[in-house]
């Protein structure tokens, strides 16, 4: 079974804890970052030696669209609304994210993740436009019966647990989204983190945990030993 960890939006409590957190259990996790957030400004040494350090940084747009039409989405600023987007420039907006992330640890190959899981823009999805950037977009696969995903605002370290031990039948991959570790918003605390994180370590014989890039590179080069 293999377990993805990863961290929405580049938040100062995923440097201040989430981080410290997993190299302390030398556990990977990837980390879909923002070049428009001001956190990416201000402490981009340490986000450079996050990716030196083996997490992976991943695209999640520059300025973070998502749909305002949909329920509780009278946060979306009206320029980040994308309803308001056409397809030519969300493609671009996911170019440049990547141009940013090649700048920062000068990788090349990357994963993507929707901002809010939104992906229709003028009546279409805009995945097919940009999926041979890229290894793999998170939560693609859960309609095979591959993978689930799983957003945990305010679980406790028993329920993340809980949510890794029960997974139904036939699924390959756990993908658990985080935003805020021990701050921030949409936060999980930090001792309900650490717990997950203990447990996984604890049992890295049954759990294979690894960043969502390092995961999906291996599924392919099985699949294609396999063909």
């Amino acid at each position: 079974m293999a377990v993805s960890l990863s961290y929405d939006d580049a938040l100062n409590s995923q440097l201040d804890n989430a981080i410290p957190a997993l190299d302390a259990h030398n556990i990977k996790a990837s980390f879909y970052i923002l070049p428009s957030s001001s956190v990416m400004n201000d402490r981009m040494a340490e986000w450079r030696a996050a990716a030196a350090a083996g997490h992976e940084l991943g695209n999640h747009s520059v300025n973070h669209p998502c749909s305002a039409s949909l329920p509780n989405r009278d946060w979306v600023a009206e320029h980040h609304d994308l309803d308001r987007y056409s397809i030519e420039e969300i493609v671009e907006e996911v170019a440049t994210a990547n141009t940013f992330l090649k700048a920062i640890d000068g990788g090349l190959d990357r994963t993507f993740t929707a901002p809010c899981g939104d992906v229709v823009v003028a009546g279409e999805s805009y995945l097919n436009k940009i999926k041979d950037n890229f290894i793999a977009i998170k939560g693609q696969g859960v309609e095979s019966g591959f993978s689930i995903v799983w957003s945990p605002e305010g679980a406790t370290g028993d329920q993340l647990i809980d949510y890794i031990e029960h997974t139904p039948a036939g699924i390959s991959l756990i993908n658990i989204i985080f935003h805020g570790v021990g701050g921030d918003y949409l936060s999980v605390s930090s001792v309900a983190h650490s717990k997950l994180l203990h447990f996984l370590a604890s049992n890295s014989e049954i759990y294979y945990v690894d960043s969502f890039i390092n995961i999906m590179k291996h599924k392919n080069k099985l699949k294609r030993k396999a063909n």
